[in-house]
């Protein structure tokens, strides 16, 4: 059984983390507004978060199995279950439908519009992966379509609490280029990793195209989206939140440099939990931005000339 619990990728469910910025955002708005339908139920969570890990699993499947042809001409993954013939294709393809079927009926017993999305989560690995659109071979569209991936699991943990409103776009747009920066920078260690062109591009069609310096300024477009529209939630919701715009600046840098190592870590997301700086970084990160959510400061308006909010503030500094 062990190749094929591995190529469902338990492991990679440690991404499934993104949909907890989803749960936090509902918490503050139904913070602010607490006319808005919410339930907080822990079980509820947790059965959305198990929901979506077997969503995602079922996608780990298609793509190995697809996958498999091109991973025999990487130095890595050639040694994946089943481009080393240790799993069964028919079996295989049994196993990403099973995972899909039930990952999508327990997303079904919570409400629709978390279906809706968890339908979307599976439906993009089938975008992603399976001819003749299969995103991933296409330069750029296959970061951006592997990174949509993102704003997905931050629907998925707002509806998990929320059920009839959906989140700011603004900060999911901004959730999709933060994705898209961290996916072109394991494309960019790949890509330096493999060292050979035509290696490269026969383990991946979209490596035909780009280089390391293409990779290398797509990463700052992101990078800049995400900033912009970070900036657009910021003014339009709490402009508090300014404040921990050097620290999440600092985290892009951060990440920056561990992509441009040799043989990067980057280039396995599942793993960077090991990244113990970056981890403790990211953490200070996140608790500067979410205690930032529930503080007024109000000089900040008067200096940035923006007129303040209408809702009264948990706690006022």
């Amino acid at each position: 059984m062990n190749p094929y619990i591995a190529i469902a990728r338990p492991d990679h469910w440690f991404k499934n983390v993104f949909m907890l910025l989803g749960v936090l955002l509902a918490w503050f708005y139904w913070a602010y507004r607490p006319q808005t339908e919410a339930s907080f139920s822990v079980v509820r969570i947790l059965w959305g978060l198990a929901a979506v890990c077997l969503v995602a699993s079922s996608n780990y499947v298609l793509n190995e199995i697809l996958d498999a042809p091109s991973d025999r001409h990487h130095p890595n993954k050639r040694t994946r279950p089943i481009p080393s013939g240790q799993v069964r294709l028919a079996l295989a393809y049994a196993e990403w439908l099973l995972l899909g079927a039930v990952g999508l009926g327990m997303a079904w017993t919570l409400h629709r519009l978390f279906f809706l999305s968890a339908g979307l989560l599976w439906l993009m690995g089938l975008v992603y992966n399976v001819p003749p659109i299969r995103a991933k071979e296409w330069p750029y569209l296959d970061v951006l379509v592997e990174s949509v991936n993102n704003p997905l699991r931050l629907f998925l943990g707002w509806f998990t609490v929320i059920e009839r409103e959906v989140p700011p776009l603004s900060l999911v747009v901004a959730y999709w280029m933060a994705g898209a920066f961290f996916m072109a920078s394991k494309r960019f260690a790949e890509y330096r990793t493999i060292a050979n062109p035509e290696q490269a591009g026969a383990y991946r069609a979209s490596f035909r195209y780009y280089t390391e310096d293409k990779l290398l300024i797509s990463m700052f477009f992101y990078a800049t989206a995400a900033a912009l529209f970070l900036g657009i939630f910021i003014i339009r919701y709490h402009l508090e939140l300014v404040l921990s715009v050097p620290l999440i600046a600092g985290f892009f840098s951060y990440y920056l440099r561990i992509a441009l190592r040799p043989n990067s870590p980057v280039q396995h997301p599942e793993r960077l939990y090991r990244e113990y700086g970056l981890l403790a970084y990211s953490l200070v990160c996140m608790a500067v931005f979410i205690g930032l959510m529930f503080v007024r400061i109000g000089v900040l308006y008067e200096w940035f000339n923006v007129p303040g909010p209408q809702t009264p503030p948990l706690w006022r500094w």
